[in-house]
């Protein structure tokens, strides 16, 4: 699965440590060790994830963690900007490294997978779309849905 470069939170993550340790400070929270079990996940993934798939990959280290600590440290990464929730049409929110760069995403609607992609020719394309109708655009999210070279070669088989 293609999802993008390697975190910054395991490679050179004291920028990322740093900004949701003042975020959690201004919001009057303490650091907990569950809470850094669950942010170590989510960056180490390199993926986009439910809730549920980082609740499973946590309890591994430790099984005391629950469902509602999950959420609630997403929600933080969110606030904080470190983190992107996305919906993909499955119900739940998926969650990504929010980064500098704009990307837009291919969705298989078979095996879910997800790949990031980068275009400037659709992004140009997109603002002169805009201009002509008078629009200004602030912000967008590009998602197209279908079958990815595996599904497709696999036919009607599960995969």
């Amino acid at each position: 699965m293609s999802e993008g470069p390697a975190p910054a939170y395991g490679t050179g993550g004291q920028k990322v440590r740093a900004a949701l340790a003042a975020y959690i400070a201004q919001k009057g929270l303490k650091g907990t060790r569950q809470r850094d079990l669950i942010v170590e996940a989510f960056f180490a993934a390199r993926r986009h994830v439910t809730v549920e798939e980082l609740l499973e990959r946590v309890r591994q280290q430790d099984p005391r963690v629950g469902a509602a600590t999950v959420y609630r440290t997403m929600k933080l990464l969110v606030e904080s900007g470190l983190a992107s929730a996305r919906q993909f049409g499955e119900g739940q929110a998926r969650y990504e490294m929010a980064g500098d760069r704009h990307h837009d995403h291919l969705i298989c609607t078979r095996c879910g997978t997800i790949v990031e992609f980068e275009n400037d020719r659709i992004e140009a394309m997109q603002e002169v779309v805009a201009r002509r109708h008078g629009f200004s655009v602030t912000h967008h999210k590009m998602e197209l849905y279908g079958l990815c070279r595996n599904c497709q070669r696999h036919g009607d088989r599960k995969v």
